[in-house]
């Protein structure tokens, strides 16, 4: 889908409208020429009544300062030691960026304010070491957000916090996000960043639930690129605090903020919490959805064509993997109850969420059913996917003997000599 097709862009806007996103914005992706078609990005979501702060960072700026002024800065990503001189470099970098960021939304007709909303306080003294200017998030001032939010101004954040003392401090922006994010109820969280998402070992990730992210940082932290650690740290933090979604996109791609939350495809990598995903019972509204979905698979001759009728003759056996409630991929159970057999039918996943382990839960999904159903077995046919099966389902080759009569009746009218595949279910 092209993110300007108004029909695509249509169905997300009752779910988005009046709902908060959180932008994060790395400092060099705020320098950077593809900035001004960000901030068209961001009038497009004003413009349909969605919330948005803006977060920034500044280290790109701070490095480039600090290398213009012969000054080594102690820190770059805000977590570790900001002594005296990295402050001052931090402040003149971080008010510069908000500066260009307000010339940029007035340029889009976009009432926007700075903000001193973040309420920190030092990070202290950590196994011996005084972290002297480094702050670290203590409370987000909600109601001065939201005030400015219901006023139709996009509140812009810089990465610094303020005591009560009137004492600044550098915060992470990334950690900045997450507590905004959390505070606001927002539903996205999006890192907006120079690169294409989320790599393990070159190979981007395109989406991964929050668990299994965590399991990577645990086990395989060194596979990802240094520089989106902090990101994928940060990604999880948001997940188990309450943000539904957490994009991590690159800032250079033109109209990618558009196609990142306004495709199921996206363009970078999207880390979500349990309730993303589901598998549901399929209901009447379904019928045309399972009849697109599996319309290439019928091309193909990997499945049986099934009309509208018959569907909905057995609508009760099918079910429906969504994502944000959208049809990506469907599985049928047809029940045998005389033999205490099941078949596995009609599983296909859409082509843009291909390789991303649907099709095995689906599989998991109708297996665990069968069990609680107390089937003793589980069938499935298949003319070019049997070895998926096999490896990835845990089926073994049969026979058409293996068939119940009823089905084995129309596998032999069918004429196409599917595979027969069987798996026991202790």
């Amino acid at each position: 889908m092209k993110p300007t097709d108004l029909r695509g862009i249509l169905q997300y806007i009752p779910r988005f409208r009046e709902k908060t996103f959180i932008l994060a914005l790395d400092g060099a992706i705020v320098t950077d020429e593809n900035f001004a078609n960000i901030l068209l990005d961001v009038a497009v979501l004003r413009s349909l009544n969605i919330r948005v702060v803006l977060v920034h960072g500044a280290s790109a700026q701070i490095k480039s300062l600090g290398t213009e002024q012969k000054l080594a800065p102690s820190d770059l990503d805000g977590t570790g030691i900001t002594d005296a001189n990295t402050l001052k470099l931090a402040l003149t970098a971080a008010n510069r960026l908000t500066h260009e960021i307000l010339e940029g939304l007035s340029a889009n007709d976009l009432r926007a304010a700075t903000t001193n909303a973040i309420i920190a306080h030092p990070m202290g003294i950590i196994q011996g070491v005084d972290h002297q200017f480094t702050g670290r998030v203590e409370r987000v001032d909600v109601e001065l957000l939201q005030t400015l939010l219901a006023q139709g101004i996009v509140p812009v954040i810089p990465p610094l916090g303020f005591d009560g003392d009137g004492k600044t401090y550098r915060v992470n922006s990334d950690a900045v996000a997450v507590s905004v994010a959390e505070a606001l109820k927002a539903i996205k969280l999006i890192y907006i960043t120079g690169a294409d998402g989320l790599a393990v070992k070159g190979e981007i990730i395109r989406q991964l639930i929050v668990g299994d992210l965590e399991e990577l940082l645990q086990k395989h932290r060194g596979d990802f690129p240094v520089e989106t650690v902090s990101k994928a740290q940060h990604a999880a933090l948001a997940c188990r605090a309450g943000v539904q979604r957490v994009h991590i996109i690159n800032g250079r791609v033109d109209e990618g903020l558009l196609a990142e939350v306004f495709s199921n495809e996206g363009i970078g990598t999207l880390i979500y919490a349990n309730e993303y995903q589901q598998i549901r019972p399929a209901k009447k509204k379904d019928v045309r959805a399972i009849q697109v979905l599996t319309q290439k698979g019928v091309e193909a001759d990997e499945l049986v064509k099934r009309s509208r009728a018959s569907i909905e003759k057995t609508l009760g056996d099918y079910y429906i993997f969504e994502i944000d409630k959208n049809p990506v991929a469907c599985v049928a159970l047809h029940v045998f109850p005389e033999q205490k057999k099941g078949e596995l039918a009609c599983l296909y996943v859409s082509a843009s969420h291909e390789n991303q382990g649907i099709g095995r839960k689906l599989i998991q999904f109708v297996e665990s059913k069968a069990r609680e159903m107390g089937l003793a077995e589980l069938i499935t046919l298949s003319t070019q996917a049997f070895t998926y099966f096999q490896s990835k389902g845990g089926f073994a080759e049969g026979t058409p003997d293996d068939l119940p009569p009823s089905r084995r009746e129309k596998y032999d009218q069918s004429g196409r000599k599917s595979k027969v595949l069987v798996k026991k279910l202790k």
